[in-house]
């Protein structure tokens, strides 16, 4: 039976209407107690670099570009491969359940405590021990997060001029834009905006004349670059990212990303409503039990470790207690920021698996699979007859064998605008431009996952010498973000996307069980135990199917690489990482179990380390 995405984008959008509209509501007046009385750590340590009141839609902004990285694109894509029924419904009530509940109470938690991060919070909340060991966890999980999403724009822009110009032209739009709010025309957000989005666009337009036989052709040479060259690049922004101050460069390039994000998944969402087009692909694949040329392992658990972000991702409790809570101007914001912005990122994932089984089974395969690997699949199964010549001549790519699940994406997409009457001819275009949308989520990640991890480098190395635990102190903000920008390369360098996304996917669920125990406790902590379950529930189903993941991909992935002496070296680091993660999440649970039972009826009450500005119109005890 063939199902129309018209249905299944109606029934994400409803779901998501009813759960934003009564139960973020339930979180913020009965769990966290949102107050705008209580000044916020963006007033009371505004320094201009990392602390800093921000518009509410400038902070939305920023948020969500930076938790929605590649994940939520490209996830859905490679789970794809078990049909789209299973990622359907793990983007939608997953997120609603598990991924947005921890995005708001960590936001909460670290407002409150003066923008902590998650490992401070860990370490004022359950011990010095649990604050220790998750700090290690946390900075080993973001190292390996960026090196994944890293990878995948890397492919995506290999030997392509168009997309690195457009790419490369958006920073300094970025830079313009920082300046031009909070230098040249102070708080004219909406002109920035314009100016920005505008140039954004013609510099998508522009790159198209680095073709050939277009009129900047011959100097296509500068934008065409390797693989290792676009790792170098990266990681030379990302460096730069991470040092300057917010204002000037990561805050307006989040902001001015999330529009084109934002803006591109609702033409997306609003074509699929439009066109209409048929899933291709079945509602359950033959590869469910395993054996998959893509994800190898079964649909229980790797489904729930595929599709990270989009349903729940420990990288965005990096955020919520990272840069977003040193920015946020009234508490009350913080719903529409921590649990609305999720939503949003869902909402991409659902839009990623739509456009993935739109696709022929046999282009969606061919394209994610090298040649050797889709010879092996062909001979195995009785795929049908694709169409991935013509998509290639139409988008102006070669299309076989480009892995990572970004390239099949764009393709995708391209091809449901390109059923617009009168519109195939633009697909090129449509594909491009999906491109840059997929890098920009990319780097918006990688600006603010290489801060926030100088943040944790700065908090370690504080420990031994007090100056580097200053994130105002230049040199050791240099240090730290080299070292931090060293760790994720490295891994672009050497890693596939076969070795790297299932231990991204481990590392990534496993850090949202640390985030979802360092929430129950925050929670049981301010005497609110009667509703501890809001992050129990799913602390203990993400807890339970990453463990067995975790398990299963140093059995069947990681370790048997150490049987070939080319790979011997990867084999033994990915499995000892992924071990080292898993110890860590253990320790901490238990750790934190028996504090929970220990203040379970009364919580406990201490003082916070940030002031807070007593509320007239609430008495209720700080969350």
């Amino acid at each position: 039976m063939t199902i129309n995405a018209f249905w299944l984008m109606l029934g994400a959008l409803g779901v998501y209407a009813i759960f934003y509209r009564y139960y973020s509501a339930f979180l913020a007046a009965k769990v966290a107690v949102l107050d705008d009385a209580r000044t916020t750590p963006a007033h009371l340590l505004n320094d201009g670099h990392n602390y800093h009141p921000t518009n509410r839609w400038v902070l939305w902004g920023h948020h969500f570009a930076a938790i929605a990285g590649a994940g939520p694109l490209i996830g859905p894509v490679l789970a794809a491969q078990f049909g789209y029924m299973p990622g359907m419904l793990w983007l939608v009530f997953g997120v609603c359940l598990g991924g947005a509940v921890q995005d708001f109470i960590i936001l909460a938690a670290s407002t409150r405590r003066g923008g902590k991060s998650l490992a401070e919070i860990a370490r004022m909340e359950i011990s010095p021990t649990s604050g220790l060991v998750a700090m290690l966890a946390i900075l080993f999980i973001v190292i390996v997060a960026l090196a994944v999403l890293g990878f995948v724009v890397v492919n995506a822009l290999a030997e392509s001029a168009w997309g690195t110009f457009t790419i490369a032209a958006s920073i300094p739009i970025a830079l313009f834009m920082g300046l031009y709010m909070y230098r040249f025309r102070k708080g004219k957000v909406g002109e920035a905006s314009a100016i920005g989005v505008s140039l954004l666009i013609l510099s998508v337009i522009l790159g198209a004349w680095f073709q050939p036989g277009q009129p900047w052709a011959e100097y296509a040479r500068y934008f065409t670059l390797s693989r290792n060259d676009i790792t170098t690049s990266m990681a030379v922004y990302g460096f730069i990212a991470s040092v300057l101050p917010v204002w000037m460069l990561l805050c307006p390039r989040d902001y001015l990303s999330s529009y084109m994000k934002v803006g591109t998944v609702f033409l997306i969402v609003v074509a699929m409503l439009v066109v209409r087009p048929d899933i291709k692909a079945p509602a359950f694949s033959p590869f469910v039990h395993g054996g998959g040329p893509i994800v190898p392992g079964p649909l229980f658990p790797f489904v729930f470790i595929t599709i990270a972000c989009g349903a729940i991702s420990g990288f965005h409790a990096l955020v919520s207690s990272g840069t977003t809570p040193k920015m946020v101007d009234k508490e009350r914001q913080i719903r529409s920021i921590g649990y609305g912005a999720m939503l949003m990122e869902s909402l991409v994932g659902v839009t990623a698996l739509i456009a993935a089984c739109s696709l022929m089974p046999v282009d969606y395969f061919q394209i994610n699979l090298d040649p050797k690997k889709f010879a092996a699949l062909v001979a195995s199964t009785n795929l049908e007859q694709g169409h991935l010549s013509e998509l290639a001549l139409l988008v102006g790519e070669k299309l076989e064998g480009r892995t990572g699940g970004g390239v099949s994406l764009a393709v995708g997409i391209a091809q449901i605008f390109g059923n617009f009457p009168g519109l195939r001819s633009m697909m090129s275009y449509f594909y491009h431009f999906v491109i840059m949308f997929e890098a920009l989520f990319v780097l918006t990640t990688i600006d603010t996952g290489t801060r926030i991890a100088r943040f944790l480098v700065q908090e370690f190395a504080g420990r031994f010498h007090p100056a580097m635990g200053r994130p105002d102190w230049l040199p050791g903000t240099i240090v730290a973000s080299f070292l931090v920008v060293a760790g994720w390369s490295y891994f672009i360098y050497t890693g596939t996307i076969q070795t790297l996304w299932p231990m991204f996917g481990v590392a990534n669920q496993l850090l949202a069980v640390v985030a979802l125990a360092i929430g129950t406790t925050v929670i049981i902590n301010e005497g609110r135990s009667r509703y501890a379950w809001v992050t129990i529930a799913p602390m203990t189903f993400v807890g339970i199917t990453t463990v067995t993941g975790g398990f299963f991909s140093i059995r069947d992935i990681f370790w048997p690489m150490t049987r070939n002496p080319e790979t011997a070296f990867k084999g033994v680091l990915n499995s000892g990482l992924t071990a080292i993660m898993m110890t860590c999440v253990a320790i901490i649970l238990i750790d934190a179990v028996p504090r929970w039972l220990k203040h379970w009826n009364a919580g406990r009450r201490e003082t916070l380390e940030l002031a807070e500005v007593p509320s007239a119109a609430s008495a209720s005890p700080s969350f």
